[in-house]
C-alpha cells in the first residue's frame, strides 16, 4: 500500500473526525479508507486513532504524528511546487492575520521587505486577537502563538515560545528575587484580569526534568490589565514581576533593562506556528511567505534586535 497514501488518509480522517466524511471526500468507500489505517497502525506499531461506532478520536501518538503528517505533506508540496512554477514569479493578492501584540512588532515590520522580493504580490494584513477563521473569512495565513488545537488547518512551526517571568533590575534590587514560584506571592505580580484570555495562570515545572508536570498558579498583585502591552509596559516601568513571551521581552533582556527570573522553573516552549486552509496546491506567493517567516524567525539574534 502506497505510505503517502496511508499518511493522506490518516489527515483526512483525524481533521474531519469521521471515516464517513473523508471517504466521501476522497471518493473511495469507508473500508477502503479503514484499511489504509489500519495498514497504517500496523506498520507504524502504534495506536493513532480511537475508533468507536459514534466518533474517531486521536491518542497522544496520533495527536504528535497529525502534526509532523501535515508539515511534511506541506514541504512535499511546496518542493513540488518550486519545482514546477520554474522561473514563475509570485502575483496576486495576499491576505495574511496575526494576534495584534506579536503582529505590530513581528510581522508588520516584515511585510514590506517581503514585498520588495515579489512586487508582483499585494499584501493585506489584518492584526486582531480574536481567532479569526481563515478559510471561512478567506485569508490565506494566520501567525499564531501557541499551542495548536486539533483543526483541519495545516500548521508549520516557525519558531519557539517560551514565557519567562521578567522584572526590572531595579525592581529586583528593592524587593529581591523569588526563589520558587511559591515565592511569587511575596511579591507584586502583574497580571492579565479576569476578563482575559490567560485564565489558567503562569506555566512552571517543579519537578527535577523537562518531562515533569506542568503546575499553573495564578499570582496576585495591586495592578492587573487585559492588554497585554500595558503588563509590559508596567513592567519595564518597575511596578513588578510579568509572565511575559520571549518573543515580547528577549530584547530587553539583552539589552540589560529586564531580568528573568526562574528559569530552572520554565515550562516547555509552545510554538509560533503559520496556519493555512488545507490545499492541494498552495499558491506560491503563501508558500514564500512561509519560507519567508522562517527565515527570518529562525535567523540568530532576531528576537533580541526586535
Amino acid at each position: 500500500m502506497d505510505k503517502l497514501k496511508q499518511l493522506e488518509s490518516f489527515i483526512s480522517v483525524a481533521t474531519r473526525g469521521s471515516l464517513t466524511a473523508a471517504a466521501v471526500a476522497e471518493g473511495v468507500s469507508p473500508a477502503i479508507m479503514g484499511r489504509r489505517l489500519d495498514g497504517l497502525e500496523e506498520r507504524l506499531g502504534v495506536k493513532l486513532l480511537l475508533r468507536t461506532t459514534r466518533r474517531i478520536t486521536l491518542t497522544h501518538e496520533g495527536s504528535a504524528f497529525l502534526e509532523d503528517c501535515q508539515r511534511l505533506l506541506a514541504d512535499l508540496a511546496n518542493a513540488e511546487a518550486s519545482v514546477s512554477a520554474g522561473g514563475v514569479k509570485a502575483s496576486g493578492h495576499l491576505r495574511i492575520t496575526a494576534p495584534a501584540g506579536f503582529g505590530r512588532r513581528h510581522v508588520a515590520p516584515l511585510v514590506p521587505k517581503f514585498r520588495e522580493l515579489h512586487p508582483e504580490v499585494t499584501i493585506s494584513l489584518n492584526l486582531s486577537d480574536r481567532v479569526i477563521d481563515i478559510a471561512g473569512e478567506g485569508f490565506d495565513c494566520a501567525v499564531r502563538v501557541g499551542d495548536m488545537p486539533d483543526s483541519s488547518l495545516v500548521s508549520v512551526r516557525l519558531a519557539d515560545n517560551r514565557r519567562l517571568c521578567v522584572a526590572t533590575p531595579a525592581y529586583l534590587a528593592r524587593h529581591g528575587t523569588p526563589q520558587t514560584p511559591s515565592d511569587l506571592a511575596k511579591f507584586h505580580c502583574l497580571t492579565l484580569s479576569s476578563d482575559a484570555s490567560q485564565t489558567r495562570g503562569w506555566a512552571f515545572n517543579v519537578g527535577q526534568d523537562p518531562a515533569s508536570e506542568v503546575v499553573h498558579l495564578k499570582p496576585a498583585g495591586p495592578l492587573d490589565c487585559s492588554d497585554g502591552q500595558v503588563l509590559h509596559d508596567w513592567c519595564l516601568a518597575g511596578f513588578g514581576i510579568a509572565w511575559r513571551s520571549t518573543w515580547e521581552v528577549e530584547a530587553e533582556i539583552a539589552a540589560g533593562a529586564l531580568v528573568s527570573v526562574l528559569d530552572a522553573y520554565g515550562a516547555p516552549p509552545n510554538g509560533i506556528h503559520a496556519v493555512f486552509p488545507q490545499r492541494k496546491h498552495l499558491p506560491l506567493r503563501v508558500r514564500l511567505w512561509i519560507d519567508f517567516l522562517k527565515l527570518h524567525y529562525g535567523t540568530p539574534g532576531f528576537w533580541q534586535a526586535q
